[in-house]
């Protein structure tokens, strides 16, 4: 149970207020249920003759509370007897019980009333929680997780909370406080009888409990499993025209089918343990009762104990109230046991660690006015090093570019001026200070990125190209597409820049969508700009068009250039060609060319002389 107490530490405090007014109605409930019940005992000794004493009414102050209080009950009804006969006191009496008993009710509905804003909001915060660390979560932390299974967690594992965790959350403060007032009142009335009981409920307990602990081991499998499923899901939507070009749909279909096939396995095995709770627990409800009604009455037939048959009929109801609460107990710690999986599946998010991360003492916010400086840069993914020993200057207002055959390790250099990945041994600087003193917010405030994929999302073009300077104008906005030549077509849609461009940008071209990420970067308008292959997957009319939109936007920019298309490129005012992480030339176009070194070599692949 450690997982839930723990979930509830982190979770609930903002609503303890609500928490508080539930366990005071939980603790009336309890009160009225007993005292309600309370009221079978003159009826079974009216009935029966039991009690011929004669009571006066007695002072508050001449004994105990409850003797005062049980006493002047007795008078009470004694009285009403007398002046009006058995009948109407029944009737009293049956009054008086449905009375309490809606009181009763009434308080339990408010308890579960004060708990539904509880379940609802821990839910909602947990994924508010888990989706601002995905978002603050560095980009080396998914490069080891499936895409499908990280959605799994906020979806299907904060699902499977809310179902089984929250859903519980009202037994789990509810039945202890009706368990423990009616454990009270049992000794009360019979001590011996209830020390009899509370040896037979542990042994119960200890039975039950065997099937709870498989129950947790069997859900983390299931949800692992729908994370694998997820996975293959959004895989297969995302190579579907793959899948179709090579004839592979029913390749496809069987290994979908055999992952969905152990899901199945799982989910059967896992909700036939669950289903098992309820049947076993009334079972073992059903014969602790009739030990207790066979125990409680030898000790009445041999007239060893105190208690008188009315009396014990009480106890056997309020011992019938505590089966319930028990059986709801089990099955929420069930549901617990099983939620307990999903909680240490969302937990492997929420408590991963933030690498990159602003420092304590912050620099104030760069203003970029000497440049960049890569000093003696080392970064490998694991074991294998991608950045050996790099050092690299970009002054201020250069277009800096590297080119090289693929993995040279372009995008991971390029990478780490914006601190999407921290360098292992030297430095970046930015105007002599190192990147790593500044706010991560402010750093990145100075750079655009333009890559080879056009990562867009599925809204109008107004909120793709505003998407990091949300409270632009629409003026702003259209010069912005204007600049990057996206205006023209932007306005032969239907509704013009409202238009919605679909998931990922489906609904337009490649160099449509490059354009339209271009424009996003003209309208931050940032000092440093990284163009990560930006026309290497287009047409050579897109690629025209696209270039030129990149002209406008680096002019009078700081421009780090990744390159597979050397012509573009040619005008950088520094080329570095990197081989196996290192930088092994470096210079103009026309110098590498004349040094008939890699460069050169690269250049008469490409055609270009």
């Amino acid at each position: 149970m450690s997982g839930f107490f723990s979930l509830l530490a982190r979770f609930v405090p903002p609503y303890k207020h609500y928490l508080a007014l539930n366990v005071l109605f939980n603790i009336l409930t309890a009160i009225l249920t007993l005292f309600s019940f309370a009221l079978i005992i003159p009826i079974l000794e009216m009935l029966f003759g039991l009690n011929t004493a004669t009571y006066e009414f007695m002072e508050w102050d001449e004994a105990s509370l409850s003797k005062v209080a049980v006493n002047n009950f007795y008078y009470g009804v004694q009285w009403i007897i007398e002046e009006y006969g058995a009948s109407t006191a029944l009737a009293s009496i049956a009054v008086a019980l449905v009375v309490m008993t809606g009181l009763k009710t009434g308080c339990a509905y408010l308890a579960s009333f004060c708990m539904i804003p509880i379940r609802t909001g821990v839910v909602r915060d947990i994924r508010n929680q888990i989706y601002n660390k995905i978002v603050a979560l560095p980009l080396g932390f998914f490069t080891g997780e499936r895409k499908g299974d990280v959605m799994a967690r906020m979806s299907g594992d904060v699902t499977e909370v809310e179902n089984s965790v929250m859903s519980s959350l009202d037994m789990m403060f509810k039945n202890p406080v009706m368990i423990a007032a009616c454990l009270g009142m049992m000794i009360f009335v019979s001590w011996q009888l209830t020390v009899f009981v509370l040896v037979l409920l542990p042994l119960a307990g200890l039975v039950m409990g065997g099937v709870g602990k498989r129950l947790k081991r069997v859900s983390l499998e299931g949800q692992n499993q729908w994370g694998v499923l997820l996975s293959n899901i959004e895989e297969t939507i995302g190579g579907l025209r793959i899948i179709k070009a090579f004839n592979a749909q029913q390749t496809a279909r069987d290994r979908f089918s055999r992952e969905n096939e152990r899901y199945r396995d799982i989910v059967t095995r896992l909700n036939r343990r669950y289903d098992l709770a309820h049947p076993m627990s009334e079972f073992l409800g059903t014969a602790t009762i009739a030990i207790v009604l066979w125990f409680g009455g030898t000790l009445i037939l041999n007239g060893t104990s105190a208690i008188t048959a009315p009396k014990f009929i009480y106890y056997m109801v309020i011992f019938y109230s505590i089966i319930n609460p028990a059986k709801d107990l089990s099955r929420a710690t069930y549901s617990i046991q099983r939620g307990k999986a999903s909680i240490q599946r969302i937990d492997k998010i929420l408590s991963a660690p933030v690498t990159i991360s602003d420092p304590e003492c912050p620099l104030p916010a760069p203003r970029l006015e000497s440049g960049i400086r890569f000093e003696d840069v080392t970064f490998a993914y694991g074991e294998r090093t991608v950045i050996d020993h790099v050092t690299l200057d970009i002054p201020r207002g250069a277009t800096v570019a590297l080119v090289g055959q693929s993995g040279s390790g372009k995008t991971t250099l390029a990478d780490l001026l914006p601190r999407f990945y921290d360098v292992q041994s030297g430095r970046v600087t930015l105007d002599g200070h190192d990147i790593r003193h500044y706010r991560i917010h402010d750093l990145r405030a100075l750079m655009g990125n333009v890559n080879q994929e056009a990562i867009l999302f599925n809204g109008s073009f107004a909120e793709n190209i505003a998407f990091g300077k949300p409270d632009a104008t629409r003026e702003q906005i259209e010069q912005a597409a204007r600049i990057a030549n996206a205006y023209d077509f932007i306005m032969e849609t239907e509704e013009g820049f409202d238009t919605n461009i679909g998931d990922r940008g489906c609904r337009l071209s490649g160099g449509q969508r490059q354009r339209v990420s271009i424009a996003r970067a003209i309208l931050k308008n940032p000092p440093v700009l990284i163009l990560d292959e930006a026309t290497s997957a287009l047409d050579t009319e897109s690629e025209h068009l696209v270039q030129q939109a990149l002209d406008n936007l680096m002019r009078g920019r700081t421009t780090l250039v990744i390159a597979h298309r050397l012509s573009t490129i040619i005008n950088a005012t520094q080329i570095c060609v990197l081989q196996d992480g290192r930088i092994i030339e470096r210079g103009t176009h026309n110098e590498l060319l004349a040094r008939s070194g890699a460069y050169s070599h690269l250049v008469e692949l490409q055609g270009l002389s």
